[in-house]
């Protein structure tokens, strides 16, 4: 092959090659320069800078060696001195560069074949950008193959302009592809990898299951009913909590359809997969009560701090509210967000008559009282001895069968036993070499000390090093369960607002942040709330 073939035979070739992979024709005369200029640096020298120009409407070849204009030549072979340099060019200039025409060549077969394998890798990495940019703006949409092959229960799917996978894990359960088989799936990932772009499917992500009802029910493709969550247990169980934005369409029965179309050619996309349709709401103990269908709730108790709801349900209806194997339970709180605790009216009024009794003990034994006064002062909501002894003194004096001389006895004695408590504390606390610095961070207490020193904690700059989720605790969630771990202060039941405070006051005095950078942090706060 010569430098010199048929040009309008390049540009042919070119253009062939460009429809066949969806790439631009430039990309692949462009690989043929590059190809050309390395057949010719074999030739000339590799050291040589070669440049090859093909014109992409002619077809013609141009091969040209560049020499940079230099004061002092340091390398012949690419550099070549001002003065010679003008001889040539007048205007030549330091930097510039004076291109010389190369004879055309011939290829032989080790540079053609070299020439070749240029083209095919440029080629190639140009269908990969291709492939990724086309891709990667379809993330989050459902998209149709056929299967090309299965590997280890992998299904590698043609899309016809590039490969996808789902993985063993995103097929629903007891689906089984086999070549040429058609499949619909949801693209959740693209990545950019050295053996070209991965792109994955999933037909058990919860969003395949939204975007299939986007496609059934025109209602929620124009947005008038909105998709809130979805929670889904593949091949199983699934919820779907929707609303309306306008009041005279119900959301429920509009993804229901006449008869049941519309669900029902969700459920068949879905291998028989039941799906709950749930009306959404804002408030969180009504939205919950319609997660739990179609258990009955009798009451519900909800601790906005933990993110924890306690669901009492009648004896009957137990065992329909946690569902087979928690599976009832535990997708009403993935579609939630809430951790849900389900016992039954009995339990809860044992677990409440167990909670008094260890209330008036308690009082019993700090304020040195008779059962009927402690079991009166639990009665009345007290919880801690600290909340009898700084209470008005009125609220205690009000309580039937006490005046102000039994109130003022009761707060006296519980101000005692807090003080008693303070001391051994105290002690506990200097034994473990607890530094009294701590004291200066605002909301730490002596008990929270004592917890501090057993945790390894003795100076602010200690304390400076801990994290919020340190002090407070975490959630994992695995497979729709969420695992909670304790925090060092988690006992105290202090929120994630007061841990910030405190280790950022801690910072502040141990000097590792200062005041002007406190009150930036605290501005940016505002104004991203706002």
């Amino acid at each position: 092959m010569a430098v010199s073939a048929n040009r309008l035979e390049l540009l042919q070739i070119a253009d062939a090659v460009a429809r066949e992979k969806s790439i631009d024709k430039s990309i692949v005369i462009a690989a043929m320069a590059d190809a050309i200029q390395k057949a010719a640096r074999a030739r000339y020298g590799q050291e040589t800078n070669i440049r090859a120009d093909i014109n992409p409407h002619t077809g013609e070849m141009k091969l040209q060696r560049l020499m940079q204009v230099v004061e002092q030549v340091e390398d012949y072979d690419k550099e070549v001195a001002l003065l010679t340099a003008r001889e040539r060019n007048p205007d030549a200039q330091v930097g510039d560069y004076l291109a010389e025409i190369l004879p055309p060549m011939e290829f032989g077969r080790i540079a053609a074949q070299s020439a070749k394998q240029v083209i095919v890798q440029k080629v190639r990495e140009a269908e990969r950008d291709r492939q990724f940019d086309e891709y990667k703006d379809r993330i989050g949409e459902i998209v149709n193959g056929t299967v090309k092959r299965v590997e280890y229960g992998n299904v590698i799917v043609d899309l016809g302009r590039g490969e996808a996978i789902i993985r063993r894990d995103e097929l629903i359960p007891r689906e089984n592809y086999k070549y040429g088989d058609r499949v619909r799936a949801y693209v959740y990932d693209v990545r950019r990898e050295q053996r070209g772009p991965q792109i994955f499917m999933s037909r058990t992500h919860p969003q395949f299951m939204a975007k299939l009802f986007t496609m059934e029910v025109p209602e929620i493709y124009e947005g008038i009913i909105e998709i809130k969550s979805v929670a889904r247990d593949p091949g199983s169980r699934a919820k779907i909590a929707v609303i309306s934005r306008d009041s005279s369409i119900d959301p429920v029965g509009a993804c229901v359809g006449m008869r049941g179309s519309r669900v029902q050619a969700v459920v068949g996309e879905l291998q028989g997969e039941k799906i709950d349709i749930i009306p959404w709401s804002g408030e969180a103990a009504s939205f919950i009560v319609n997660a739990l269908q179609p258990a009955e709730v009798a009451k519900v108790v909800l601790d906005e701090d933990a993110e924890r709801i306690e669901v009492v349900v009648p004896n009957d209806q137990l065992s329909l509210a946690i569902g087979r194997r928690g599976q009832n339970v535990r997708l009403a709180s993935q579609l939630t967000g809430w951790d849900i605790d389900i016992m039954t009216e009995q339990e809860e009024s044992e677990r409440r008559q167990k909670e008094f009794v260890e209330r008036s003990n308690l009082f019993m034994d700090a304020l040195n009282v008779d059962e009927m006064v402690g079991q009166v002062l639990a009665s009345e909501g007290f919880t801690t001895v600290e909340e009898v002894a700084y209470v008005e003194q009125d609220e205690i004096a009000s309580i039937d069968g006490f005046d102000e001389d039994t109130a003022s006895e009761i707060q006296e004695r519980a101000k005692e036993f807090l003080d008693r408590i303070e001391t051994e504390q105290d002690e506990k606390r200097t034994a473990l070499g607890v530094s009294d610095e701590l004291r200066q961070i605002e909301g730490i207490t002596t008990a929270m000390m004592v917890t501090l020193g057993e945790d390894g904690v003795k100076t602010i700059e200690d304390f400076a090093g801990y994290a919020v989720d340190d002090l407070t605790g975490w959630k994992e969630r695995k497979d729709g369960e969420t695992k909670f771990f304790p925090g060092v202060l988690a006992s105290f039941n202090i929120t994630r607002g007061d841990a910030e405070a405190m280790i950022v006051d801690a910072r502040r005095k141990a000097g590792w942040i200062s005041d002007d950078e406190v009150e930036a942090s605290e501005e940016e706060a505002e104004t991203a709330s706002a």
